[in-house]
């Protein structure tokens, strides 16, 4: 008898600390589940708030900074809908897959070339100019697959992205970044851009072209992106370019922006509501890897002086100084890269990896 009683207390016992942990169980899922539905909720809000943003010179930055930190918290959520519809529209439009870069398959000897800002100047194609020209463009033979477009913003100090951006197919950089603080920005290159700005603190470099071509040196082959005719004075300096690394660098080559392109480009986006006079070199890339990967991850582009905690940044990752002002509008093309994010078109990256 006094063991069936010390039987039944110890089923009793058994059953009431089973119990206890499964209401226990449930009560932690459901306030589990209850912060996954809140953090959904607040993730949700967000995008839908930079979906719907009007004007950059309406935000307040701090409270920008805020949101964007939080936003950085949330699943990104790829989107190959939005992917397709954006890449046909800038095919249309724009057509970085065969009209980006000028070609010998695209410009005919005799063509005028017209000039970027101002459309009553040209240049007309000599057998000289047109002897300079790829046969074609590096990607012809199709889409491209993981892409990482690396601008130059202070963000990307102690990021340690450099492991992230090295590991893409293919990756895009500007006016000559250096790529000696690989933790961060990684040393990678397939294209880099060339301001011809840049150029003028070479002299002659006709006579003395090695100090330009150590330089370049670093980016392996890639090849490197000159607008030349976007204005006059860009011409002549692009050539020299060409002239002073071909003989020093022959598989690095040397390639020029097709002016029609920016222009096309310039009013898709401002036909979109972008204000500004003219594209940033970043976003026109930006928007070429759009249409030609298939996969798109943006780094260093935060047009702010203080980071997602509030800390002061430089405004490069190699130095403090800044963009001549009224000549692009870094905060409305920070917005529109963020509107893309949102939906899912491409995906930026700000702070560490």
């Amino acid at each position: 008898m006094r063991y069936s009683i010390y039987l039944v207390l110890f089923i009793l016992v058994c059953s009431a600390s089973l119990l206890s942990v499964t209401l226990i169980s449930r009560y932690y899922h459901k306030r589990s589940g209850g912060f996954d539905s809140y953090a959904a909720f607040r993730c949700n809000r967000l995008r839908l708030k930079f979906l719907t943003l009007t004007s950059a010179k309406a935000i307040n930055m701090r409270t920008l900074i805020m949101d964007v930190r939080q936003l950085m918290t949330c699943t990104h959520r790829p989107n190959i809908t939005q992917r397709e519809l954006y890449r046909v529209i800038l095919r249309s439009c724009c057509n970085a897959t065969g009209e980006m870069i000028l070609t010998k398959q695209n410009t005919k000897l005799g063509q005028k070339i017209h000039y970027e800002t101002n459309q009553k100047l040209f240049k007309t194609v000599d057998k000289k100019l047109h002897s300079m020209l790829p046969k074609d463009l590096p990607w012809s033979k199709g889409l491209l697959s993981h892409c990482a477009v690396v601008g130059s913003g202070g963000i990307l100090q102690n990021s340690s992205c450099g492991a992230e951006i090295d590991s893409a197919d293919y990756i895009i950089r500007f006016n000559l970044g250096p790529v000696t603080n690989s933790k961060d920005v990684g040393n990678k290159t397939h294209l880099m851009t060339i301001n011809p700005s840049q150029i003028r603190g070479y002299r002659n470099l006709t006579k003395a072209p090695q100090p330009l071509a150590n330089r370049v040196a670093v980016y392996g082959n890639a090849s490197l992106l000159l607008p030349a005719f976007s204005y006059q004075f860009s011409t002549g300096l692009s050539l020299d370019v060409y002239h002073a690394l071909q003989p020093l660098r022959p598989y690095q080559k040397v390639v020029f922006f097709n002016p029609n392109f920016m222009l096309n480009l310039g009013r898709k986006w401002k036909g979109q509501g972008l204000k500004e006079p003219r594209l940033s070199t970043g976003l026109m890339l930006a928007s070429v890897a759009m249409e030609l990967c298939e996969e798109v991850h943006i780094y260093g582009f935060w047009p702010f002086s203080l980071d997602l905690n509030h800390n002061p940044l430089p405004h490069h990752y190699y130095d403090n100084v800044g963009p001549k002002i009224g000549f692009h509008s870094m905060p409305e093309e920070f917005q529109l890269l963020l509107k893309l994010h949102t939906q899912g078109a491409l995906q930026l990256h700000l702070g560490r990896c």
